[in-house]
């Protein structure tokens, strides 16, 4: 709660005390550039003085029923922020998103990719906010190709199926990258990420990527259909995780290539969760319409009992992926006109911010886990 109010406090300071107080906040340098240029400390500290100044203007009474005010805010807000408010239900999955692709607030800020971005050692140590947060997704994807051994070299004609493929950022990319003798079938619940998939398509002039709503988990598909399956955060919402990965299975050819990303609880059967585990949980569910979570081994075994696929590559990218999600509300801190002329989404948004930092949270303690998997089907 420290780091998102401390994000809310450098993104509301300006204009908050300017119009409360009187203190004059303008420059001439835009906003993002201004921000971007500083160290977090800096930021913190920008803040508090403008703060200080503005509290010996009114007085130690005044500041005390200002403190007195926040505290009871932040406690207030703190309550309604802890409930969640998404809870996943028949067709909530498909409701959310097309209702983040109609008030195109993900997509000002995360581009065309709806996955988390990867940050190497070296752009950890010098400072995650340093990366391009955009960049960070198309290296993403380039890592995950590299995983599944998916490249121009070997798959320069292959037929590839990208299960949530979102507003078909990864399926347009992988066209371009693979080749035009490569097709690519981005499937999602969504029609208003279609429509936007294929918008983007056609204004991109990548005809080798075709977009169509579809359950994954009942897919038209003929067995064996595809030489590469391509999973990236779609595991999380699938309310049957065994019938996703059959599905999976099934329409990959043999020799074909599959390859994950999801995100995974912590394996609980050694260690099991403790109630403020369950709470946490609960709470990453139900505020972004996620059934349930499972971990890495589970999903390992589920790939296994196939019976069809070769061994399983497993990996955990938490480290390189956690910068993700406070990356993504400083840049909304930093640049707030993705946002800022939408009032009736002040609220969404707000909780957005909120379940980013409960995430980072849960990764960072080990509740969650990035769960990455590679395989190849056998061949008959």
């Amino acid at each position: 709660m420290r780091f998102f109010l401390a994000a809310a406090a450098v993104a509301c300071s300006r204009l908050y005390i300017s119009s409360a107080f009187n203190v004059n906040t303008h420059s001439t340098v835009p906003l993002f550039q201004r921000e971007s240029e500083q160290s977090p400390t800096q930021l913190s500290m920008g803040v508090k003085t403008e703060i200080v100044k503005a509290a010996s203007r009114i007085g130690a009474p005044g500041t005390a029923a200002i403190a007195a005010t926040a505290a009871v805010g932040t406690v207030g807000v703190k309550f309604v922020l802890d409930r969640p408010s998404r809870k996943y239900e028949a067709g909530s999955v498909a409701k959310e998103y097309d209702a983040w692709t109609q008030d195109g607030i993900l997509e000002y800020y995360w581009g065309e990719h709806i996955h988390l971005g990867y940050y190497n050692a070296e752009e950890m140590n010098a400072g995650y906010k340093k990366k391009d947060f955009i960049q960070a997704k198309f290296d993403f994807v380039d890592e995950m190709m590299k995983l599944g051994g998916i490249s121009p070299e070997t798959d320069s004609g292959a037929s590839v199926l990208d299960v949530g493929c979102g507003v078909g950022g990864t399926s347009r990319y992988l066209a371009k990258k693979l080749g035009e003798n490569a097709h690519v079938t981005g499937i999602t619940l969504s029609p208003n990420q279609v429509n936007r998939a294929t918008e983007l398509a056609v204004e991109q002039g990548v005809p080798n990527a075709k977009f169509t709503v579809m359950n994954a988990l009942k897919m038209d598909f003929p067995d064996n259909s595809f030489d590469v399956v391509w999973a990236c955060e779609s595991g999380e919402h699938m309310p049957d995780k065994k019938a996703y990965i059959d599905e999976m299975m099934r329409v990959l050819k043999p020799g074909g290539k599959y390859v994950m990303a999801t995100w995974c609880q912590r394996d609980d059967r050694e260690v099991p969760f403790s109630e403020k585990d369950d709470r946490d949980l609960k709470f990453l569910y139900e505020e972004w319409t996620h059934p349930y979570f499972i971990s890495i081994e589970a999903y390992k075994e589920l790939v296994d009992a196939t019976g069809v696929m070769n061994s399983v590559t497993t990996a955990d990218w938490n480290e390189q992926t956690i910068a993700s999600w406070r990356h993504s509300v400083w840049v909304g801190v930093y640049d707030p006109r993705g946002f800022i002329f939408k009032p009736t989404k002040y609220l969404k948004c707000v909780r957005d911010g909120y379940c980013l930092e409960r995430m980072h949270r849960a990764f960072d303690r080990g509740l969650m886990q990035y769960g990455m998997f590679a395989a190849t089907k056998k061949e008959e």
